[in-house]
């Protein structure tokens, strides 16, 4: 029996440490936005008719992996970036709380070719 509770503490002491939450590094290249979800591969990008792209990775607020069709009907505050050729959606981050306070962020390419970004602190400054 003690052996049991030995176990369960020693495994939660060792697993604390792996949920805390680390800094996503963004490229710079990606702009913030707000999607809605609609019927996979479509979606509502800033309000406008988009599309996801094929292989395109969607990434949650634990930075894990989320289908495109579990988040249907849904609005998020998101990081996304462009495929170069196709102009499709490649990559989405949904936003944490404490990323969305990051400002300011470019929504646009025209901010992000104008402004200045650090990568080591995630954050843009105007010119």
């Amino acid at each position: 029996m003690y052996r049991c509770a030995f176990a369960v503490l020693a495994a939660a002491v060792l697993i604390a440490p792996a949920t805390a939450q680390v800094q996503r590094a963004f490229p710079p290249t990606a702009l913030r936005g707000a999607i809605v979800m609609s019927d996979p591969p479509d979606i509502t990008l800033n309000g406008k008719a988009a599309r996801l792209a094929p292989g395109s990775r969607i990434r949650n607020q634990n930075n894990m992996l989320e289908m495109a069709g579990a988040l249907a009907g849904q609005r998020l505050l998101v990081n996304y970036t462009f495929e170069n050729t196709t102009g499709l959606v490649k990559d989405v981050w949904i936003l944490r709380a404490e990323e969305a306070a990051v400002r300011p962020w470019p929504t646009t390419l025209e901010e992000a070719q104008s402004w200045i970004f650090d990568p080591a602190a995630q954050t843009w400054t105007k010119p």
